[in-house]
Protein backbone atom coordinates (compact mmCIF):
# COMPACT_ATOMS: atom_id res chain seq x y z
CA UNK A 1 0.00 0.00 0.00
CA UNK A 2 1.36 3.73 -0.21
CA UNK A 3 1.60 5.81 2.96
CA UNK A 4 -0.60 7.58 4.00
CA UNK A 5 1.32 10.62 4.50
CA UNK A 6 2.35 10.25 1.04
CA UNK A 7 -1.00 10.35 -0.41
CA UNK A 8 -2.28 13.00 2.25
CA UNK A 9 0.78 15.05 0.64
CA UNK A 10 0.50 14.22 -2.72
CA UNK A 11 -3.05 13.54 -3.46
CA UNK A 12 -3.25 15.77 -7.20
CA UNK A 13 -0.26 12.96 -8.24
CA UNK A 14 -1.78 9.95 -6.45
CA UNK A 15 -5.27 10.66 -8.16
CA UNK A 16 -3.84 11.27 -11.48
CA UNK A 17 -1.66 8.29 -12.01
CA UNK A 18 -4.38 5.97 -10.44
CA UNK A 19 -6.68 7.41 -13.64
CA UNK A 20 -4.34 6.91 -15.77
CA UNK A 21 -4.58 2.97 -14.47
CA UNK A 22 -8.61 2.99 -14.91
CA UNK A 23 -9.39 3.59 -11.23
CA UNK A 24 -12.50 6.28 -10.86
CA UNK A 25 -11.18 9.78 -8.73
CA UNK A 26 -14.04 8.86 -6.79
CA UNK A 27 -12.36 6.79 -4.58
CA UNK A 28 -9.55 9.69 -3.94
CA UNK A 29 -11.96 12.54 -3.73
CA UNK A 30 -13.81 10.74 -0.78
CA UNK A 31 -10.31 9.89 1.00
CA UNK A 32 -10.11 13.81 0.88
CA UNK A 33 -13.44 14.54 2.41
CA UNK A 34 -12.89 12.20 5.49
CA UNK A 35 -8.95 13.64 6.05
CA UNK A 36 -10.94 16.72 5.61
CA UNK A 37 -13.57 15.81 8.66
CA UNK A 38 -10.06 14.09 10.37
CA UNK A 39 -8.53 17.34 10.76
CA UNK A 40 -11.76 19.19 12.03
CA UNK A 41 -11.88 16.54 14.55
CA UNK A 42 -8.22 16.83 15.15
CA UNK A 43 -8.44 20.69 15.90
CA UNK A 44 -11.72 20.66 18.34
CA UNK A 45 -9.91 17.51 20.24
CA UNK A 46 -6.75 20.09 20.69
CA UNK A 47 -8.72 23.10 21.52
CA UNK A 48 -10.79 21.32 24.21
CA UNK A 49 -7.06 19.55 25.35
CA UNK A 50 -5.32 22.79 25.53
CA UNK A 51 -8.65 24.64 27.58
CA UNK A 52 -8.34 21.01 29.65
CA UNK A 53 -5.32 22.18 30.65
CA UNK A 54 -5.56 25.48 31.37
CA UNK A 55 -8.91 25.36 33.43
CA UNK A 56 -7.24 22.35 35.30
CA UNK A 57 -4.87 24.92 36.33
CA UNK A 58 -7.62 27.28 37.19
CA UNK A 59 -9.07 24.72 39.36
CA UNK A 60 -6.00 23.55 41.45
CA UNK A 61 -5.30 26.98 42.43
CA UNK A 62 -8.65 27.80 43.18
CA UNK A 63 -9.03 24.54 45.54
CA UNK A 64 -5.67 25.90 47.27
CA UNK A 65 -7.27 29.45 48.12
CA UNK A 66 -10.31 30.57 50.70
CA UNK A 67 -13.58 28.57 50.72
CA UNK A 68 -15.13 31.48 48.26
CA UNK A 69 -12.37 30.59 46.07
CA UNK A 70 -12.82 26.61 46.74
CA UNK A 71 -16.85 27.61 45.84
CA UNK A 72 -15.99 28.94 42.19
CA UNK A 73 -14.16 25.99 41.18
CA UNK A 74 -17.61 23.98 41.22
CA UNK A 75 -18.78 25.05 37.64
CA UNK A 76 -15.44 24.74 36.33
CA UNK A 77 -15.29 21.04 37.33
CA UNK A 78 -18.01 20.28 35.76
CA UNK A 79 -17.19 22.09 32.53
CA UNK A 80 -14.31 20.13 32.61
CA UNK A 81 -16.44 17.23 33.06
CA UNK A 82 -18.66 17.45 29.87
CA UNK A 83 -15.07 18.54 28.05
CA UNK A 84 -13.94 15.28 29.12
CA UNK A 85 -17.04 13.72 27.34
CA UNK A 86 -16.56 15.44 24.64
CA UNK A 87 -12.67 14.27 23.96
CA UNK A 88 -14.01 10.65 24.60
CA UNK A 89 -16.67 11.04 22.08
CA UNK A 90 -14.36 12.58 19.32
CA UNK A 91 -11.73 9.94 20.35
CA UNK A 92 -14.28 7.71 18.90
CA UNK A 93 -15.16 9.61 15.62
CA UNK A 94 -11.43 9.91 14.89
CA UNK A 95 -10.31 6.25 15.36
CA UNK A 96 -13.53 6.23 12.89
CA UNK A 97 -12.24 8.10 10.28
CA UNK A 98 -8.85 6.78 10.61
CA UNK A 99 -9.98 2.90 9.36
CA UNK A 100 -12.36 4.70 6.91
CA UNK A 101 -9.23 6.27 5.75
CA UNK A 102 -7.27 2.90 6.12
CA UNK A 103 -10.01 1.30 4.33
CA UNK A 104 -9.48 3.69 1.21
CA UNK A 105 -5.64 3.30 1.35
CA UNK A 106 -5.83 -0.30 1.45
CA UNK A 107 -7.73 -0.19 -1.95
CA UNK A 108 -5.69 2.25 -3.38
CA UNK A 109 -3.46 0.80 -6.22
CA UNK A 110 0.36 1.36 -6.57
CA UNK A 111 1.74 4.26 -8.66
CA UNK A 112 2.92 3.29 -12.22
CA UNK A 113 6.40 4.05 -13.27
CA UNK A 114 6.96 6.74 -15.41
CA UNK A 115 8.32 4.48 -17.82
CA UNK A 116 5.15 2.30 -17.90
CA UNK A 117 3.27 3.33 -21.16
CA UNK A 118 -0.16 4.85 -20.79
CA UNK A 119 -2.76 3.03 -22.10
CA UNK A 120 -6.32 1.58 -21.43
CA UNK A 121 -6.07 -1.88 -22.04
CA UNK A 122 -3.98 -4.75 -23.30
CA UNK A 123 -4.26 -3.67 -26.61
CA UNK A 124 -2.47 -0.73 -25.76
CA UNK A 125 0.55 -2.81 -24.38
CA UNK A 126 4.26 -2.15 -25.86
CA UNK A 127 5.76 -4.37 -27.36
CA UNK A 128 9.60 -4.65 -26.40
CA UNK A 129 11.41 -7.57 -28.47
CA UNK A 130 10.77 -10.62 -30.05
CA UNK A 131 13.09 -13.77 -29.78
CA UNK A 132 12.63 -16.64 -32.13
CA UNK A 133 10.84 -17.80 -35.40
CA UNK A 134 7.32 -18.55 -35.35
CA UNK A 135 7.34 -22.30 -36.66
CA UNK A 136 5.85 -23.36 -39.90
CA UNK A 137 3.81 -26.44 -40.61
CA UNK A 138 3.11 -28.60 -43.68
CA UNK A 139 0.04 -29.05 -42.52
CA UNK A 140 -2.99 -27.28 -40.62
CA UNK A 141 -1.96 -27.28 -36.97
CA UNK A 142 -3.70 -28.52 -34.64
CA UNK A 143 -5.00 -26.67 -31.05
CA UNK A 144 -3.48 -28.17 -27.75
CA UNK A 145 -6.85 -29.41 -26.62
CA UNK A 146 -7.33 -31.17 -30.28
CA UNK A 147 -4.22 -32.77 -29.73
CA UNK A 148 -4.38 -33.66 -26.41
CA UNK A 149 -7.96 -35.20 -26.68
CA UNK A 150 -6.23 -37.53 -29.99
CA UNK A 151 -3.30 -38.47 -28.03
CA UNK A 152 -5.98 -39.34 -25.10
CA UNK A 153 -3.34 -37.38 -22.69
CA UNK A 154 -6.06 -34.36 -21.77
CA UNK A 155 -9.37 -35.48 -20.43
CA UNK A 156 -11.65 -32.73 -19.78
CA UNK A 157 -14.53 -34.63 -19.42
CA UNK A 158 -14.03 -36.17 -16.78
CA UNK A 159 -12.01 -33.66 -15.13
CA UNK A 160 -15.21 -31.84 -15.22
CA UNK A 161 -17.33 -34.63 -13.44
CA UNK A 162 -14.78 -34.95 -10.64
CA UNK A 163 -14.91 -31.21 -10.12
CA UNK A 164 -16.48 -28.98 -12.88
CA UNK A 165 -15.77 -26.45 -15.67
CA UNK A 166 -12.29 -25.20 -15.77
CA UNK A 167 -10.33 -28.20 -14.89
CA UNK A 168 -8.20 -30.86 -16.43
CA UNK A 169 -7.36 -34.50 -16.12
CA UNK A 170 -3.43 -34.86 -17.19
CA UNK A 171 -3.05 -38.67 -18.58
CA UNK A 172 0.35 -40.42 -19.54
CA UNK A 173 3.13 -38.22 -21.28
CA UNK A 174 0.94 -35.01 -20.55
CA UNK A 175 1.13 -35.43 -16.91
CA UNK A 176 4.71 -36.92 -17.19
CA UNK A 177 5.43 -33.90 -19.43
CA UNK A 178 3.80 -31.56 -16.58
CA UNK A 179 6.66 -32.82 -13.89
CA UNK A 180 9.72 -32.58 -16.19
CA UNK A 181 8.73 -28.80 -16.57
CA UNK A 182 8.51 -28.65 -13.01
CA UNK A 183 11.78 -30.43 -12.43
CA UNK A 184 13.57 -28.45 -15.50
CA UNK A 185 12.37 -24.98 -14.11
CA UNK A 186 13.55 -25.27 -10.50
CA UNK A 187 17.03 -26.90 -11.97
CA UNK A 188 17.47 -23.81 -14.15
CA UNK A 189 16.44 -21.42 -11.22
CA UNK A 190 18.51 -22.86 -8.68
CA UNK A 191 21.53 -24.17 -10.37
CA UNK A 192 21.52 -21.37 -12.59
CA UNK A 193 20.58 -18.51 -11.91
CA UNK A 194 20.97 -18.80 -8.04
CA UNK A 195 17.63 -19.10 -6.36
CA UNK A 196 16.85 -20.60 -3.29
CA UNK A 197 14.28 -23.02 -3.99
CA UNK A 198 11.47 -23.01 -1.61
CA UNK A 199 8.44 -25.16 -0.92
CA UNK A 200 5.53 -23.48 0.90
CA UNK A 201 1.98 -24.13 2.54
CA UNK A 202 -0.39 -24.45 0.12
CA UNK A 203 -3.01 -22.70 2.12
CA UNK A 204 -2.77 -19.27 3.96
CA UNK A 205 -4.60 -17.04 6.18
CA UNK A 206 -5.94 -13.32 6.04
CA UNK A 207 -2.26 -11.63 6.82
CA UNK A 208 -0.41 -13.11 3.97
CA UNK A 209 -2.86 -12.75 1.17
CA UNK A 210 -3.14 -8.78 3.01
CA UNK A 211 0.24 -8.32 2.78
CA UNK A 212 0.65 -9.05 -0.95
CA UNK A 213 -2.43 -7.48 -2.02
CA UNK A 214 -4.87 -9.97 -2.68
CA UNK A 215 -7.47 -8.62 0.18
CA UNK A 216 -9.38 -6.99 0.53
CA UNK A 217 -9.81 -6.16 -3.02
CA UNK A 218 -9.46 -9.00 -4.63
CA UNK A 219 -11.47 -11.77 -2.37
CA UNK A 220 -13.73 -12.27 -5.16
CA UNK A 221 -11.11 -14.05 -7.01
CA UNK A 222 -9.90 -16.18 -4.11
CA UNK A 223 -10.98 -19.63 -2.78
CA UNK A 224 -11.69 -19.62 0.88
CA UNK A 225 -11.96 -22.61 3.05
CA UNK A 226 -15.16 -22.50 4.82
CA UNK A 227 -14.99 -22.50 8.52
CA UNK A 228 -11.14 -21.45 8.84
CA UNK A 229 -8.73 -18.22 7.98
CA UNK A 230 -7.56 -19.89 5.43
CA UNK A 231 -7.09 -19.15 1.77
CA UNK A 232 -5.80 -21.63 -1.21
CA UNK A 233 -2.99 -19.67 -2.48
CA UNK A 234 -3.36 -18.06 -6.05
CA UNK A 235 0.34 -17.95 -6.90
CA UNK A 236 3.48 -18.99 -4.82
CA UNK A 237 3.87 -15.13 -4.72
CA UNK A 238 1.81 -14.39 -1.56
CA UNK A 239 3.82 -17.52 0.70
CA UNK A 240 6.99 -16.98 -0.52
CA UNK A 241 7.16 -13.37 -0.09
CA UNK A 242 5.48 -13.53 3.30
CA UNK A 243 8.40 -15.57 4.33
CA UNK A 244 10.31 -12.76 5.70
CA UNK A 245 6.95 -10.66 7.01
CA UNK A 246 7.75 -8.50 10.14
CA UNK A 247 11.12 -8.85 9.48
CA UNK A 248 14.32 -6.70 9.95
CA UNK A 249 16.75 -7.78 7.14
CA UNK A 250 20.71 -7.12 6.87
CA UNK A 251 21.40 -4.89 3.58
CA UNK A 252 24.21 -7.84 3.39
CA UNK A 253 21.79 -10.22 2.54
CA UNK A 254 19.81 -8.56 -0.07
CA UNK A 255 18.98 -9.83 -2.84
CA UNK A 256 16.51 -12.61 -1.62
CA UNK A 257 16.25 -14.69 -4.61
CA UNK A 258 13.36 -17.75 -3.79
CA UNK A 259 11.81 -19.84 -6.44
CA UNK A 260 8.90 -21.97 -5.99
CA UNK A 261 6.78 -24.65 -7.34
CA UNK A 262 3.05 -24.79 -6.29
CA UNK A 263 0.00 -25.68 -7.61
CA UNK A 264 -1.86 -22.20 -7.85
CA UNK A 265 -6.16 -21.51 -7.06
CA UNK A 266 -7.71 -18.78 -8.68
CA UNK A 267 -11.91 -18.94 -9.44
CA UNK A 268 -11.53 -16.31 -12.44
CA UNK A 269 -14.17 -14.39 -11.06
CA UNK A 270 -15.79 -11.82 -14.07
CA UNK A 271 -14.32 -14.24 -16.95
CA UNK A 272 -17.17 -15.68 -17.89
CA UNK A 273 -17.23 -16.87 -21.30
CA UNK A 274 -13.17 -16.71 -21.61
CA UNK A 275 -11.07 -19.10 -22.67
CA UNK A 276 -13.66 -21.83 -22.03
CA UNK A 277 -11.57 -24.15 -24.04
CA UNK A 278 -8.45 -25.79 -23.22
CA UNK A 279 -5.85 -25.16 -20.29
CA UNK A 280 -5.54 -21.52 -20.41
CA UNK A 281 -7.85 -20.31 -17.94
CA UNK A 282 -7.85 -22.79 -15.23
CA UNK A 283 -9.24 -22.44 -11.54
CA UNK A 284 -6.08 -24.81 -10.64
CA UNK A 285 -2.97 -24.75 -12.14
CA UNK A 286 0.59 -25.20 -12.11
CA UNK A 287 3.07 -22.53 -11.76
CA UNK A 288 6.89 -21.87 -11.07
CA UNK A 289 7.70 -18.46 -9.07
CA UNK A 290 10.46 -16.27 -8.97
CA UNK A 291 9.89 -13.54 -6.16
CA UNK A 292 12.92 -11.13 -4.68
CA UNK A 293 13.63 -9.15 -1.84
CA UNK A 294 16.00 -6.37 -2.77
CA UNK A 295 17.00 -2.57 -1.61
CA UNK A 296 15.42 0.40 -3.43
CA UNK A 297 18.58 1.36 -5.38
CA UNK A 298 19.05 -2.15 -7.22
CA UNK A 299 15.06 -3.27 -8.02
CA UNK A 300 14.97 -1.75 -11.48
CA UNK A 301 18.05 -3.81 -12.55
CA UNK A 302 16.88 -6.83 -10.36
CA UNK A 303 13.51 -6.62 -12.47
CA UNK A 304 15.16 -6.84 -15.47
CA UNK A 305 17.32 -9.48 -14.28
CA UNK A 306 14.30 -11.17 -13.36
CA UNK A 307 13.10 -10.84 -16.57
CA UNK A 308 15.63 -12.75 -18.19
CA UNK A 309 15.74 -15.58 -16.18
CA UNK A 310 12.32 -16.12 -17.03
CA UNK A 311 13.03 -15.79 -20.81
CA UNK A 312 15.92 -17.94 -20.67
CA UNK A 313 13.42 -20.96 -19.83
CA UNK A 314 11.57 -20.09 -23.44
CA UNK A 315 14.39 -19.81 -24.68
CA UNK A 316 16.24 -23.56 -24.22
CA UNK A 317 12.99 -24.74 -24.94
CA UNK A 318 12.96 -23.14 -28.81
CA UNK A 319 9.65 -21.45 -27.98
CA UNK A 320 9.70 -18.33 -29.87
CA UNK A 321 7.99 -15.39 -27.94
CA UNK A 322 7.82 -11.66 -27.57
CA UNK A 323 7.93 -9.42 -24.34
CA UNK A 324 5.67 -6.72 -23.47
CA UNK A 325 5.57 -3.75 -21.24
CA UNK A 326 2.06 -3.65 -19.91
CA UNK A 327 0.41 0.07 -20.03
CA UNK A 328 -1.23 1.66 -17.43
CA UNK A 329 -4.62 0.63 -17.70
CA UNK A 330 -3.61 -3.25 -17.88
CA UNK A 331 -1.03 -3.18 -15.28
CA UNK A 332 -1.87 -5.27 -11.95
CA UNK A 333 -3.35 -3.78 -8.52
CA UNK A 334 0.31 -4.06 -6.76
CA UNK A 335 2.84 -3.50 -9.36
CA UNK A 336 3.96 -0.49 -11.03
CA UNK A 337 5.79 -1.76 -13.80
CA UNK A 338 5.17 -5.01 -15.23
CA UNK A 339 6.68 -6.90 -18.45
CA UNK A 340 4.63 -10.00 -19.33
CA UNK A 341 6.05 -12.69 -21.79
CA UNK A 342 3.93 -13.90 -24.65
CA UNK A 343 4.50 -17.19 -26.00
CA UNK A 344 3.52 -18.44 -29.31
CA UNK A 345 0.88 -20.94 -30.12
CA UNK A 346 0.97 -21.62 -33.85
CA UNK A 347 -2.67 -24.28 -33.12
CA UNK A 348 -4.70 -20.38 -32.34
CA UNK A 349 -2.51 -18.33 -34.02
CA UNK A 350 -1.65 -16.27 -31.53
CA UNK A 351 0.51 -15.11 -28.36
CA UNK A 352 -0.39 -15.96 -24.75
CA UNK A 353 0.96 -14.85 -22.05
CA UNK A 354 3.33 -17.31 -19.93
CA UNK A 355 4.78 -15.11 -17.29
CA UNK A 356 4.55 -11.23 -15.82
CA UNK A 357 7.46 -10.17 -13.94
CA UNK A 358 6.33 -7.15 -11.80
CA UNK A 359 8.45 -4.58 -9.53
CA UNK A 360 6.10 -3.59 -6.43
CA UNK A 361 8.61 -1.27 -5.47
CA UNK A 362 7.53 -1.11 -1.29
CA UNK A 363 3.80 -1.79 -1.91
CA UNK A 364 3.92 -4.79 -0.61
CA UNK A 365 6.76 -4.55 2.22
CA UNK A 366 4.75 -1.49 3.39
CA UNK A 367 1.87 -4.12 3.61
CA UNK A 368 4.07 -6.89 5.37
CA UNK A 369 6.26 -4.75 7.47
CA UNK A 370 9.35 -6.18 5.43
CA UNK A 371 12.23 -3.86 6.20
CA UNK A 372 15.99 -4.19 5.85
CA UNK A 373 18.98 -2.09 7.79
CA UNK A 374 21.52 -0.23 5.45
CA UNK A 375 25.15 -0.62 6.39
CA UNK A 376 26.44 1.11 9.31
CA UNK A 377 22.64 2.87 9.79
CA UNK A 378 20.55 2.38 12.86
CA UNK A 379 17.07 3.58 10.95
CA UNK A 380 15.83 0.15 9.00
CA UNK A 381 14.23 0.94 5.13
CA UNK A 382 11.28 -1.04 3.31
CA UNK A 383 12.62 -3.24 0.94
CA UNK A 384 11.33 -4.02 -2.45
CA UNK A 385 9.70 -7.04 -3.75
CA UNK A 386 9.36 -8.57 -7.16
CA UNK A 387 7.71 -11.89 -8.51
CA UNK A 388 7.35 -13.03 -11.88
CA UNK A 389 6.46 -16.42 -13.78
CA UNK A 390 9.40 -18.28 -14.20
CA UNK A 391 7.03 -20.12 -15.92
CA UNK A 392 3.49 -20.88 -15.91
CA UNK A 393 3.75 -24.69 -16.12
CA UNK A 394 0.62 -25.42 -17.71
CA UNK A 395 0.84 -23.03 -20.35
CA UNK A 396 4.47 -23.70 -20.97
CA UNK A 397 3.01 -27.79 -21.48
CA UNK A 398 0.48 -26.26 -24.14
CA UNK A 399 3.06 -24.86 -25.95
CA UNK A 400 4.67 -27.21 -26.37
CA UNK A 401 1.90 -29.21 -27.53
CA UNK A 402 1.70 -26.76 -30.32
CA UNK A 403 5.08 -25.99 -31.10
CA UNK A 404 6.32 -29.29 -31.10
CA UNK A 405 3.08 -31.21 -33.18
CA UNK A 406 4.02 -33.59 -35.61
CA UNK A 407 2.12 -34.39 -38.91
CA UNK A 408 1.08 -37.81 -37.74
CA UNK A 409 -0.30 -35.74 -34.25
CA UNK A 410 2.13 -36.92 -32.05
CA UNK A 411 4.50 -34.94 -29.95
CA UNK A 412 8.01 -34.40 -30.74
CA UNK A 413 9.91 -33.59 -27.15
CA UNK A 414 12.52 -30.32 -26.57
CA UNK A 415 16.24 -31.58 -26.56
CA UNK A 416 16.39 -30.14 -22.94
CA UNK A 417 13.97 -32.56 -21.31
CA UNK A 418 14.85 -35.36 -22.88
CA UNK A 419 16.99 -36.22 -19.45
CA UNK A 420 14.32 -35.76 -17.76
CA UNK A 421 12.64 -39.16 -19.80
CA UNK A 422 15.20 -40.66 -19.36
CA UNK A 423 15.56 -41.63 -15.89
CA UNK A 424 14.02 -45.11 -14.95
CA UNK A 425 13.53 -46.80 -11.93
Amino acid sequence: MLELRFIRENLDLVKEKSIRRGMAATLLDEFAAIDKQRLVILSEVEGLKNKRNTVSEKIALLKKGPADDQHKAEPLILEMRDANQRIKELDGELTQVEEDLQKIVMNIPNLCHDSVPVGLNDTDNLEVRKWGEKPTFPFPAKTHWELGEALDIIDFERAAKLSGARFALLKGFASRLERALISFMLDLHTQRHGYTEILPPFLVNTPTMTATGQLPKFADDLFKIEGWDLFLIPTAEVPVTNIHRDETLSESDLPIKYTAYTPCFRSEAGSHGRDTRGLIRQHQFDKVELVKFTTPETSDQELEALLADAETVLQLLGLHYRVVALCTGDLGFSATKTYDIEVWLPGQNTYREISSCSNFLDFQARRGGIRYRPEGQKKSKLVHTLNGSGLAVGRTLLAILENYQQEDGSIALPAVLEAYFQNRF
